[in-house]
């Protein structure tokens, strides 16, 4: 029976087709497809049983990507689901959920308008879920701009639920308003009401500034400043209405008011305005300006912050209301106006007193009424005095950028906030005071310290912050002082800083290189005072060891340069001391005319033409390279060979063209290392009998793939073609690995993958610099993608020598030189190196090493730059500094201020390590194009296939001595 039944098994469901000679079987076609988005949310929300369970099943379904193919499947499902759902949160989640699936690009949210006009919103019971979905239509009003017609029912939709008594519907609906509203047509048509009630955008949505509740009269500003926004000139009449804002209850709405108001004043600053009971008249810009002042005194910090910052903005004011701000004194007409006590006292003291015979002869002549006195309003009257004396720190933070931002455009406002801006150098926040700093340093061109300011400056020098002590001596470093007893002053606090914290030695050194540039006729009264000369005696050498010397030096020797008496002055020891820190310290050391000794010429004394010929020079070197094709291999590598000396040679003598000299000598380097690569001898050997030459190439390729690295990552401006350049050596080198692992292959499933992943990098480079293809002409790729279907289709062994072949019979791709490039480079100022005290500590536990590194020409070192430490035994640290060890003192230039933490076991001698900086790269952040979907997440993502990650050294080493002790029993 068994057997039975197995035989009939294999009659019904065998079947043998058999094909005639000749003919070739059918291939078969396999079709993917994807489960449905909608019919899976279908059956999910069909089984919800309860309100709870589809809003968990609508919760589960929004963390999940939608493909845009299946939108629209899915919001019908959704809108069904919501025509028959009781619960109002579940109505509500599917409201959020259309508008988050409206904004999928490549979705048309055209269908979602009609059923969410016609059929939600008019049976919507809920306010919530009203408010929900007006979001939902001002996204989709957002991803349809230039629909008219959807535009005017969104707008018309607005304006029907204005009269709405939960404030979030009517929220919603003046954000509509100002994102879809227009000021140049109404928003009823003539045929639907009276023609005095054809209103447009402003009238209604000014008309929500006087709402009962607080939260919809800031929705109508925000509304209003997005009109604004949106490029369209809103009218003057709405000035008044804003400015009665200013005084009400909430300070959102004051803030929000503030901000109209300012809008206002920089729409029609010329307009004239009247002052409320009084005849006279104002510009709108003072007047607003006085406004904004009297909010600095609010009673909410967030809206005194606001209002700081605002009026740092406002650059048109008249003088004479911008000096009013720094005084407390309660003016009208810009006089002083005297009270009713001291117009009084002035009758007693003259001996006039009253008769007594006319009733109230001796009462006030004018009733002074502080609100009504002066031209603005008596808040303004020393409104920054106010925020610098603010309790919150933020507030005095925005009232010292204020005064930054004011003092730059007019330097009489900023000799008058001189004493203020100084004042905040004793405040008690360290913020604070930095942002003093930095606003001095702003306008430090337009003053000139008194001693008195300058002795309250220098007191910051004791602070123990690194950033403060080093802000300020950039800021003596554009500073003008007005006496000798000033510069004195100066270099003897500098000095106490250099002896209390000596790891500020270059930033003071720097410091008074730029004092002694700056006055010279102050400093040449103090040289014998400051060198120790005597006219008759011989005074002893100073040691050159000592920091404080060699400061002095730099301050003289900087002042020489345009004071041409004082080399008089100096003794001959302090000719040797400069002789010495001119080769020592050349970026402090000016070159100097000193008497019967010749000039020393440094690399700053060429000028704007020795930097066109070196460029032509370059240029040229590189024209030269492109003829190589035509010598033979000897001569061809002589040729490279001298070019890249003459190249390296002029990155040192033009610092102007060091990024792009070093770029080509590292280019041409990679071509001469894949020409001694591809020596004709190397090629025609067998194998065995050239071990040691195929070890050397294999080298070279590695050597080649390391500085394509170096090109793409070190060097900032390059052009997609210099780009597409690096990437056809990097595939070059790829392709002679490929063909050194087949000369000595074991096996040949590892080749079959090396020739897959080599494919993929063709394709790839194809993808990528398809619009730099026809510049490549010649090249190894163009070779490569004329026999491309001839490659994919051979065998790994075939596609080896043909790879070979084409890689021997490409020639040199010529290297266009970018405008603008510039190479990544790090100096490492702490440690020196220098020291050889070595750091003790017990091993097992940790000791700090301070690291003081300038960067220049980076763009994101807080996640590409990395310390090493390689210790004598061969172990190796690589430390990730925190963001906020990096500060950026200027552009294109970074600071680096960490501390570095080293253990080791035991050592029975001190020995040295090595610190060095790394630039890590990776190469999905250059090719990752693709965005995560609207519901991805991306923290779980694996990182791309064939992603390439690593290290570039870009800083010299430095060595430090540290000896490990041993633990004491």
């Amino acid at each position: 029976m068994a057997a039975h039944l197995k035989r009939r098994v294999y009659e019904e469901f065998s079947k043998t087709v058999t094909i005639p000679h000749g003919e070739e079987a059918p291939s078969k076609k396999l079709r993917l497809s994807k489960p449905s988005k909608s019919a899976a949310l279908h059956v999910d929300l069909c089984k919800a049983a309860t309100s709870t369970d589809a809003l968990q099943c609508l919760l589960l379904f929004a963390r999940k990507p939608v493909e845009p193919e299946s939108i629209e499947s899915v919001v019908r499902v959704l809108l069904e689901h919501y025509y028959k759902e009781p619960d109002s949160s579940v109505r509500l989640k599917i409201a959020a959920l259309l508008g988050r699936l409206s904004k999928t690009p490549g979705f048309n949210p055209d269908c979602i308008v009609d059923d969410v006009l016609n059929n939600t919103l008019s049976n919507e019971k809920s306010h919530q879920v009203l408010a929900q979905l007006l979001d939902t239509l001002l996204a989709i009003g957002s991803q349809l701009p230039d629909s008219p017609v959807i535009r005017q029912r969104l707008i018309e939709v607005a304006c029907k639920h204005l009269s709405d008594t939960y404030f979030g519907v009517r929220n919603k609906c003046l954000q509509l308003l100002g994102f879809l509203g227009t000021v140049d047509r109404p928003l009823t048509k003539d045929n639907e009401g009276p023609s005095d009630m054809v209103r447009d955008v402003q009238s209604v949505i000014s008309d929500y500034f006087r709402d009962q509740d607080p939260r919809v009269r800031t929705a109508a500003i925000k509304a209003m400043l997005q009109v604004h926004e949106r490029g369209m000139k809103i009218s003057q009449i709405v000035y008044e209405q804003a400015c009665r804002l200013l005084k009400d209850d909430y300070e959102q709405v004051r803030s929000a008011a503030v901000q109209m108001v300012w809008v206002l004043s920089q729409l029609y600053p010329e307009n004239i305005v009247p002052i409320p009971s009084s005849n006279e008249e104002i510009r709108m810009v003072d007047d607003s300006f006085g406004k904004i002042s009297h909010m600095v005194s609010d009673g909410s910090w967030m809206v005194r912050v606001q209002a700081a910052k605002t009026l740092g903005s406002m650059l048109q004011v008249s003088p004479h209301f911008l000096e009013q701000t720094l005084d407390k004194k309660l003016m009208s007409d810009l006089r002083r106006k005297r009270t009713a006590h001291e117009r009084a006292k002035e009758l007693y003291t003259s001996g006039e007193f009253s008769s007594g015979r006319k009733w109230a002869d001796d009462a006030p002549k004018e009733r002074v009424d502080t609100n009504n006195v002066n031209l603005m309003a008596s808040g303004a009257c020393g409104a920054f005095v106010h925020g610098l004396e603010d309790e919150m720190y933020e507030v005095r933070i925005a009232a010292v950028e204020a005064l930054c931002l004011l003092a730059r455009s007019s330097a009489g406002f900023a000799e008058k906030c001189l004493d203020f801006l100084v004042d905040m150098f004793n405040d008690e926040i360290d913020e604070v005071r930095l942002q003093s700093i930095h606003a001095l340093r702003e306008i430090a061109t337009n003053i000139t310290l008194r001693e008195d300011q300058l002795d309250t400056v220098l007191a910051v020098l004791e602070d123990s912050s690194r950033d403060i002590r080093e802000a300020l001596h950039e800021l003596l470093c554009y500073t003008n002082v007005s006496t000798k007893e000033c510069i004195q002053l100066a270099l003897l606090e500098l000095l106490k800083n250099l002896t209390k914290y000596p790891t500020d030695r270059n930033s003071v050194w720097k410091c008074l290189k730029f004092v002694g540039e700056r006055h010279p006729t102050l400093v040449l009264p103090l040289v014998p005072e400051l060198l120790s000369t005597h006219p008759y005696f011989d005074t002893p050498e100073p040691d050159m060891d000592d920091p404080a010397y060699i400061a002095v030096l730099v301050l003289v020797f900087n002042a020489a340069k345009s004071c041409p008496t004082m080399p008089a002055l100096f003794s001959d020891h302090t000719f040797r001391h400069y002789a010495y820190l001119r080769d020592s310290l050349s970026h402090l050391v000016p070159p100097l005319r000193l008497p019967g000794r010749q000039q020393v010429c440094g690399l700053d004394s060429v000028d704007a033409s020795g930097v066109e010929s070196a460029q032509l020079f370059l240029q040229q070197s590189l024209n030269r390279v492109s003829t190589i094709q035509n010598l033979e291999a000897p001569g061809a590598q002589e040729l490279l060979d001298f070019t890249i000396r003459d190249l390296q040679r002029l990155g040192e003598l033009q610092t102007e063209l060091a990024g792009a000299a070093d770029f080509c000598a590292t280019y041409l380097r990679c071509q001469l290392l894949l020409m001694k690569a591809l020596q004709e001898r190397l090629w025609n050997m067998a194998v065995p009998l050239c071990l040691k030459r195929n070890a050397t190439s294999t080298t070279a390729a590695r050597q080649i793939l390391e500085e394509t690295y170096k090109l793409e990552f070190m060097y900032g401006g390059l052009e997609s073609r210099q780009v597409a350049t690096i990437h056809h050596v990097r595939l070059q080198a790829k392709a002679l690995q490929l063909i050194l692992n087949a000369r000595t292959r074991r096996g040949m499933d590892p080749l079959i993958s090396s020739c897959e992943r080599f494919m993929q990098d063709v394709e790839s480079f194809q993808r990528s610099f398809v619009t730099e293809l026809p510049h490549l002409q010649d090249s190894f790729v163009e070779k490569l993608l004329e026999v491309l279907p001839r490659l994919s289709s051979s065998k790994p062994v075939e596609q080896v020598k043909i790879l070979q072949t084409t890689l021997r019979q490409s020639g040199l791709l010529h290297l266009q030189l970018p405008q603008q490039i510039q190479r990544a480079t790090a100096t490492i100022i702490e440690p020196t190196g220098e020291s050889d005290n070595p750091l003790k500590f017990i091993s097992g536990l940790v000791v700090a090493l301070d690291i003081d590194a300038t960067l220049e020409h980076m763009q994101d070192p807080q996640n590409t730059v990395k310390v090493q430490v390689l210790y004598p035994d061969g172990q190796s640290h690589v430390i990730q500094p925190k963001p906020g060890d990096f500060r950026k003192p200027g552009p294109n230039r970074h600071r680096l201020i960490t501390q570095v933490y080293l253990s080791h076991t035991a050592w029975t001698e001190p020995s040295q390590i090595e610190v060095r900086l790394l630039l890590a790269y990776s190469t999905s952040s250059s090719s990752s194009s693709s965005k995560p979907g609207w519901g991805d997440s991306t923290d779980s993502l694996p990182p791309p296939e064939g992603t390439i990650e690593g290290t570039i050294p870009f800083s010299k080493p430095v060595k430090v001595f540290i000896h490990p002790k041993p633990a004491r029993r």
